[in-house]
């Protein structure tokens, strides 16, 4: 929190003419006891193409300072013309308004200021050389620009964090971009020998539970797996064949025997084939 907070500032004698001095009625809180006092500044910029030409108007301490709202009035000389080039002259410019305290800056105020000429004449035709005495200055002062900074006022405690903040191991700790491409090297390695690569701990312990099997080669797999369908059918019907066969010649035999025996009585019935039953191949 800082312990000077500025409230306002009224620009006096604005407009006026460009050799008249500065004056600024400056409002401000003081919420603790300072050592020290507060320094105010006020700047010219000269040029808007270079910080060369930028002028120091006045200067002012302030103090000691008592706790609570204070207000002064600050006056500052005109710049000095022969540190301005000619052609900046006229137009707009910025003066800025500053406070440090103990050398460090927590508030800055920006105005634009426009010089111009009053003579009508002057404006239809400008001089070569800029007319000073006919040269009226405006000061922006309802649209101020007010940058404030954090510093460090009498105590340790005021003082605001550094950014970013000191980290004095960082130098000493390993490289992990290292540490990535030795892991990624290993995975490497492991799938170019084409061994399953084995995890610690839990990984580990489920690769021995359940070793990784080889897969058989498909001949194999196909020979245990099936059967001739062809053979068997084809032993079946050469069987049928050699049982119908053996019937005939049978029914012929006995037809033969019938026939020589004819004479004879029949002593004996004979005994009609026996049939066989058919084998179901699955």
């Amino acid at each position: 929190m800082a312990a000077v907070s500025l409230l306002n500032v009224a620009v006096r004698n604005n407009p006026a003419p460009f050799t008249s001095p500065y004056e600024f009625e400056i409002t401000f809180e003081c919420l603790e006891k300072l050592d020290k006092d507060l320094e105010w500044k006020l700047t010219y910029v000269g040029s808007a193409t270079s910080s060369e030409y930028d002028q120091e108007l006045d200067s002012l301490l302030v103090g000691p300072i008592p706790v609570g709202v204070n207000k002064f009035v600050f006056e500052a000389d005109p710049p000095d013309l022969n540190r301005i080039p000619n052609s900046d002259i006229l137009g707009v410019t910025v003066i800025l308004l500053t406070c440090s305290y103990d050398g460090r800056e927590f508030v800055r105020v920006g105005y634009y200021v426009n010089n111009e000429y009053t003579d009508e004449a002057l404006i239809a035709e400008p001089p070569a050389k800029a007319v000073v005495e006919k040269v009226r200055r405006s000061i922006l002062a309802e649209k101020p620009r007010v940058t404030r900074f954090a510093i460090k006022w009498d105590s340790e405690a005021s003082a605001p964090a550094e950014f970013p903040p000191e980290q004095p191991d960082a130098d000493n700790q390993e490289d992990d971009e290292a540490a990535y491409g030795a892991e990624e090297l290993e995975e490497d390695e492991a799938e170019a020998e084409g061994e399953p690569e084995v995890k610690e701990g839990e990984d580990a312990e489920m690769a021995e539970v359940n070793p990784v099997e080889q897969p058989k080669e498909e001949d194999e797999v196909s020979d245990a797996g099936s059967e001739d369908i062809e053979a068997e059918s084809s032993a079946s019907e050469d069987e049928d064949e050699e049982e119908e066969e053996g019937e005939g010649e049978a029914e012929g035999e006995a037809a033969d025997e019938m026939e020589t025996d004819t004479a004879a009585p029949a002593t004996e019935k004979p005994q009609p084939p026996q049939q066989q039953s058919d084998v179901m191949v699955h």
